[in-house]
C-alpha cells in the first residue's frame, strides 16, 4: 500500500534525524512528537512483521527516558529528575514524570511570566504525559513485557500527584497546566480543557492491559486517580475549535468504547454527549475556512491530529457493524457516527495537501517539522495509535 510506503519513508527519516537510528547525531526528544512515533513503529511492525520496527520503537522509549527523564544540559541540576541515584533511575525512569523537551530552560521563581516565552520553555504537560503513557501500554501489548506496563503505571502515579491538587477542603480536585521539571511547582495554574478526559482514558487504558509483573507486587487499579479524574469531568463540555484538540476528542472518545463490556470507566459521561461535542468541533474547523488557506497561514500538526481523529470514526462504525471486538455502539451513539461520517473526505484531504512537496516548503511545515512529520505518518497508518488492544 502506498501509505504504509509512504509512512515508512517518513518514520525511517525521522529515525535518522532525530539521533534515534543515526548514532553520529545527538539526540533530538520531544515528547508528543515521540509517543506519536512509538505507535507508529509498532504499526510498522504489526504491517510488515519485519524486527527492525519493533527494535526502534525499543530504542526510541529507552532515548526519550534517558533524555527527558533526566534534567537537560543547559540546567544547572543533573541526575534524573525524580532524584533517584543512577541504577534506580534506570529500572524507574519515569517516576518523576518526563521533560516537554523545549530547548529553552524552565522559567525560574524570580524569573516573570512571559506568555509567548512560556510556550518556549521546557517543564511538563500532563496531555503529553497521558500521550507517553498510552505509548507505553502499546508497547506492553505488543511485547508482552511488563516494564513497559510498570513504567506507564509510575508515570500516571508520579504526574497525578505533581498536577492535581484540592483547591479547598470538600473540593473537587483541578489540574495545572504546566509543571516544572521536577513537579515541585506550577508554572501555568489554569486547567487544560481536556487534561482531565486525557487523564482518565490513560488510567483506564493502564488497568485494562494490565500485565503481571513478576518484578513489583504492585496492584493496578489506580482507584483514587480514577475517582478524581471522574469528579474533574463531572459536567464539562469538551467542544473546541482547535483542530487537535478536536482530534484528541475523538480519539479518546474512540478509546473509551473499546474498553472492555462493563468496564466502570463512569456512565453519566456518555459517548453520545463526547460524540456530540466532537462534531461541533468538526464543523467549526470546516466552517472556519483554513482548509483554502495557503500552508504559510496553516499548521499541519495540528490538522493531522484532527485527521487522526476522525479516521476512528470508520473504525468504529465497521466494528458495529460486525459486532467485532469491544466496540458495540447504542442507538444514540450509531446516529452521531452517521453525522460524523459525512467529514469521512476529510483526512485524506488533510493528507493529500500537506503531502505535496510544495507545501512542506513553507516555513509553518519546516518550523515544526519533526511533529508535522510524524502526525502525518501517524494519519496514514493511524491503527498503532487508535487501537488500543485491550487485554481484558
Amino acid at each position: 500500500m502506498q501509505a504504509t510506503a509512504t509512512c515508512l519513508e517518513i518514520m525511517g527519516d525521522y529515525a535518522r534525524t532525530t539521533g534515534l537510528s543515526d548514532s553520529s547525531s545527538a539526540p533530538r526528544r520531544y515528547l508528543w512528537t515521540d509517543a506519536f512515533a512509538v505507535c507508529n513503529f509498532l504499526q510498522l511492525y504489526r504491517l510488515t512483521g519485519r524486527q527492525i520496527h519493533l527494535d526502534t520503537a525499543r530504542r526510541l522509549v529507552d532515548q526519550v527516558h534517558f533524555v527527558l527523564g533526566r534534567y537537560a544540559d543547559n540546567d544547572w541540576r543533573s541526575g534524573w529528575i525524580s532524584g533517584l541515584d543512577e541504577q534506580s533511575g534506570c529500572e524507574h525512569p519515569t517516576a518523576g514524570g518526563l521533560r516537554i523537551g523545549k530547548k529553552l530552560p524552565e522559567r525560574q521563581p524570580h524569573e516573570a511570566f512571559d506568555n509567548r516565552l512560556e510556550w518556549d520553555r521546557d517543564g511538563q504537560y500532563f496531555h503529553y504525559l497521558a500521550k507517553w503513557m498510552q505509548a507505553l501500554v502499546r508497547m506492553a501489548v505488543v511485547t508482552g513485557e511488563s516494564r513497559y506496563h510498570r513504567w506507564a503505571l509510575e508515570l500516571a502515579r508520579a504526574a497525578h500527584a505533581g498536577f492535581t491538587y484540592r483547591p479547598m477542603a470538600g473540593q473537587s480536585r483541578r489540574m495545572y497546566w504546566k509543571m516544572s521539571v521536577d513537579l515541585s511547582r506550577p508554572l501555568v495554574t489554569s486547567m487544560g480543557q481536556h487534561d482531565p478526559l486525557d487523564a482518565l482514558v490513560a488510567y483506564l487504558e493502564i488497568r485494562a492491559n494490565s500485565i503481571s509483573d513478576e518484578d513489583s507486587m504492585e496492584t493496578v487499579d489506580l482507584r483514587d486517580e480514577i475517582a478524581d479524574c471522574q469528579a474533574m469531568c463531572a459536567g464539562r463540555t469538551w467542544a473546541t475549535d482547535d483542530p487537535l484538540g478536536t482530534g484528541g476528542l475523538l480519539a479518546d472518545t474512540f478509546c473509551l468504547a473499546q474498553l472492555p463490556a462493563g468496564a466502570d470507566w463512569w456512565e453519566p459521561l456518555k459517548l453520545s454527549s463526547l460524540l456530540t461535542d466532537c462534531q461541533a468541533g468538526v464543523a467549526a474547523f470546516v466552517r472556519s475556512g483554513v482548509l483554502q488557506a495557503p500552508a504559510t497561514h496553516r499548521l499541519a500538526f495540528r490538522e493531522l491530529g484532527l485527521a487522526i481523529g476522525l479516521h476512528a470514526i470508520d473504525r468504529w462504525s465497521d466494528q458495529c457493524a460486525t459486532q467485532s471486538g469491544q466496540v458495540v455502539a447504542a442507538e444514540e451513539e450509531q446516529r452521531q457516527l452517521g453525522r460524523l461520517a459525512g467529514y469521512r473526505d476529510l483526512p485524506a484531504a488533510i493528507e493529500a495537501f500537506w503531502l505535496q512537496a510544495e507545501q512542506q516548503q513553507a516555513d509553518s511545515w519546516r518550523d515544526h517539522l519533526d511533529i508535522n512529520r510524524v502526525m502525518l505518518a501517524t494519519s496514514l497508518a493511524p491503527d498503532g495509535y487508535l487501537l488500543t488492544d485491550c487485554s481484558q
